[in-house]
């Protein structure tokens, strides 16, 4: 089940101790994800968001230009999203990533962009396949 963002209809981007006390136990998988990310090199940035009213926030790592993945953080958890393109999706399918993930990513609907998927984090378990989705996209 895909849980909404946390901040949907909050004007202004969410402060850390909002984000903790969102975030509940999953804030170290968080605190822990944004660290190994700027680790590889990959900016954090800043707060964004399309539409607050509808979407909520999100922060987009990126190296260089190019956005790695998507976060947004939703009641107890967060969510991680990516755009794969062809080759990253071949990559993720023949990497041994969980059967759900794989899943997800050959019934994924193709876009110009890439094939999107979403990963929820709800433990710390949970961050191995985000890693290995953050370095299938690095190498593709």
């Amino acid at each position: 089940m895909d849980l909404p963002n946390a901040f949907i209809g909050q004007t202004n981007p969410p402060s850390e101790k909002e984000i903790a006390s969102t975030l509940g136990h999953a804030v170290d998988s968080w605190t822990e994800l944004i660290a190994w990310l700027e680790k590889k090199g990959i900016a954090i940035g800043d707060w964004h968001s399309i539409s607050p009213q509808k979407y909520g926030w999100g922060l987009r790592p990126s190296l260089k230009k190019r956005t790695i993945l998507y976060l947004g953080p939703c009641e107890g958890c967060f969510r991680t999203s990516f755009v794969l393109g062809d080759k990253a999706v071949a990559a993720a399918l023949a990497s041994g990533l969980p059967k759900t993930i794989l899943t997800e990513i050959s019934e994924a609907r193709r876009y110009a962009e890439g094939t999107g998927i979403r990963v929820m984090v709800r433990k710390p378990g949970d961050l191995a396949a985000v890693r290995k989705l953050v370095e299938i996209k690095l190498a593709n």
